[in-house]
């Protein structure tokens, strides 16, 4: 029997799913996130979004005609938000709950039919020297600056940065540890003065994921800090946070993204600790 409701329905695709337990999670915000639009009600940001509580969903609203044209006008507006691959994956995740229960006969419509995911990032224009200047002088949390550095000094990705454990740092060395199976010349290498931002951030922590979030994780986690017990920042949380406070930098007023960040060209006076 089909359930009635929307939260219900998720349950079941998610339970199915053949997904690991950090995708489940992901997927689960995504196809979460996606209860306002369906009711005509635009997406909460990301911090209103972690206290809200989501609008109950028939799933038969799925099958309603106008739906598909309320999803179209929220993808727009989340694309003006955030970064392409966040957008990319939360519509990926809802093409992928409705497929399935479309094949289990429990909607009869596919509302995301039409809806395409947006060009990558890495085709916007690398920042340029005067930006990563502005940029980093916004009065943002030592987090955020020891990440937006280490990624623009690096060079690496956001996802592979985000990864790092407090023990894969060498700040004597201003290079990630070498590690069993790396080829040579494998790691990831960044200037004194990042590792002097760093070494800030990780004061009093010797092992956990370098960058945590303000929340704390389920005892059962992983990636978790075991000395304050928060969680790994997620790529979707720093994207999120990169684009909404760099918006006023962008004279568009839609903020950069990380991609901007990690593809601009290294500029030894901006990143300098004069």
């Amino acid at each position: 029997m089909a359930p009635v409701e929307y939260a219900v329905a998720v349950d079941e695709y998610l339970g199915h799913a053949a997904l690991g337990e950090a995708s489940r999670r992901v997927y689960r915000i995504s196809l979460t996130g996606w209860t306002w639009p369906l009711v005509g009600r635009p997406i909460p940001g990301a911090a209103e979004r972690r206290r809200a509580v989501p609008p109950v969903v028939p799933l038969a609203l799925l099958d309603d005609p106008a739906t598909g044209g309320r999803l179209r006008r929220a993808l727009a507006e989340r694309a003006g938000r955030t970064d392409a691959r966040t957008v990319n994956r939360e519509l990926s995740a809802l093409r992928s709950a409705v497929g399935w229960w479309l094949e289990a006969g429990w909607v009869a419509a596919d509302p995301t039919a039409g809806l395409r995911h947006r060009p990558p990032d890495q085709l916007a224009a690398p920042l340029g020297a005067a930006q990563v200047e502005a940029l980093l002088r916004l009065p943002v949390s030592l987090r955020e600056h020891a990440f937006w550095r280490l990624l623009h000094d690096s060079g690496a990705g956001a996802a592979q940065l985000l990864a790092l454990d407090v023990g894969h740092l060498d700040l004597q060395r201003h290079r990630t540890r070498a590690r069993p199976g790396d080829r040579p010349g494998a790691g990831i290498t960044w200037q004194e003065a990042t590792s002097q931002v760093l070494s800030w951030l990780l004061a009093g922590r010797t092992s956990g994921p370098v960058f945590v979030t303000g929340r704390r994780a389920p005892a059962r986690a992983a990636d978790r800090c075991p000395v304050t017990g928060q969680a790994r920042m997620s790529y979707r949380r720093a994207a999120e946070l990169f684009t909404a406070l760099t918006r006023p930098l962008d004279p568009a007023g839609r903020g950069w993204t990380l991609h901007q960040l990690s593809g601009a060209r290294t500029n030894r006076y901006v990143l300098g600790m004069a």
